[in-house]
């Protein structure tokens, strides 16, 4: 069972709605160490000084903020405490907005809200309330001495927090380089990119997409652990084939259109049809 990592209360007007908080996610990632080749033991880490080599102990070690290459100014751990946000443990609501408004950009780190004894008509009442409203709150709360803008929505039977990032911290494509601007595509090709759209859409089922390239890893692990020896072959760079891209949009189109052939008759069918279907 997870743990909650903070409790406190979500601030709605007047009303306040207590609640736990727990992590809505878990990676999966495939973590290695560093190791001595020679003899397989661990690699530590040391703190040296860039000026005279020497290992500096972690007493001597102070925070300093670059303002030029090489002049830093110091910052003392004092200084940065009289400047932490309140610990208010509250998750203070302070609009309203529409989901489809918010760029999936903005969305970081997702997290659960569960309510405290005591609060569940209260938390009942905001979720429903939300997702009849289809409404996202948008809030500051206080995280490990950080305020954080976060969204809490209905995510199933459950309100979700996610933390999100703020305007400053999104790179704008005004800042990027070689966008085409130019570029004229005609009536049939956009016709043909719509139609292949179209002929790959279907629900939306998350647990058909693996992490292949992590099974491969954790099998390679096993193998290893059990004494197999692997073959590793030399792995070729393949350069990008420059194609003609109306015979790319129909061999897609085909491909896509003999996929849908195999699969079965409901799975084939897109998700528009089924919905219209069922409601």
């Amino acid at each position: 069972m997870p743990r909650a990592i903070w409790s406190g209360s979500i601030s709605f007007g007047l009303v306040n709605v207590p609640v736990k908080l727990f992590g809505a996610t878990s990676k999966k990632d495939v973590r290695f160490h560093q190791l001595h080749d020679a003899d397989g033991a661990r690699i530590q880490q040391k703190r040296v000084c860039s000026k005279d080599g020497e290992e500096v102990p972690l007493e001597h070690i102070v925070k300093g903020y670059e303002v030029s290459r090489d002049r830093y100014v110091l910052i003392t751990p004092e200084e940065l405490d009289s400047l932490d946000p309140k610990a208010t443990r509250t998750i203070d609501i302070q609009d309203f907005v529409e989901l489809d408004e918010i760029d999936p950009v903005y969305f970081d780190s997702t997290y659960y809200l569960v309510p405290e004894k005591g609060a569940s008509k209260a938390y009942r009442l905001l979720l429903e309330a939300m997702r009849e409203s289809k409404k996202v709150a948008i809030a500051r709360v206080v995280l490990r001495q950080k305020q954080h803008l976060v969204a809490l929505r209905p995510l199933e039977d459950a309100l979700s927090m996610s933390s999100m990032l703020y305007a400053d911290e999104v790179v704008s494509t005004d800042q990027l380089e070689d966008l085409p601007e130019d570029v004229e595509v005609s009536e049939r090709e956009l016709k043909m990119a719509n139609q292949l759209i179209e002929s790959l859409t279907s629900e939306w089922r998350p647990e058909q997409y693996r992490d292949d390239y992590r099974e491969r890893v954790l099998e390679l692990i096993e193998k290893k652990a059990a004494g197999q020896e692997i073959a590793v072959a030399a792995v070729e760079e393949e350069q990008a084939p420059v194609v003609d891209l109306m015979a790319a949009l129909e061999a897609s189109l085909a491909a896509a259109k003999d996929r849908r052939d195999e699969a079965p008759a409901e799975e084939a069918k897109p998700a528009r049809a089924r919905k219209r279907r069922s409601a």
